[in-house]
């Protein structure tokens, strides 16, 4: 069974990532030295906390597996354990990218998530 994780993404962004070769994160990845990501259980409140009423994003899903041991769970929003990749994304590692519709109320349209 694979684990997946995911990130949310400006589709700009991943564009310019994709046309690249090479995901090295957004400005708070960068900044913090890792490539935030989240589980499925996560997803959501991230999208509600960081990304509220922003239209314009992918929601993308990883291969946890493909990542070996540059993904590193560690606690983070309450304590919970959140997935950190140290190193750049490799996009073989990518299942798919959906985009997030903005609902009136600022809030996300998510596909079905895998855990």
């Amino acid at each position: 069974m694979t684990t997946i994780v995911y990130k949310i993404v400006p589709t700009t962004l991943w564009q310019d990532a994709r046309e690249s070769g090479e995901f090295k994160g957004a400005s708070i990845d960068l900044t913090d030295g890792f490539i935030h990501l989240s589980t499925a259980q996560q997803a959501k409140a991230t999208a509600a906390l960081y990304f509220r009423g922003q239209q314009g994003l992918l929601l993308v899903a990883i291969d946890a597996g493909k990542l070996g041991d540059r993904l590193v769970f560690e606690a983070s929003r309450d304590g919970a354990l959140f997935p950190h990749l140290y190193g750049s994304l490799d996009f073989e590692a990518v299942l798919w990218e959906k985009p997030l519709s903005v609902r009136p109320d600022g809030t996300h349209d998510f596909p079905e998530l895998a855990a």
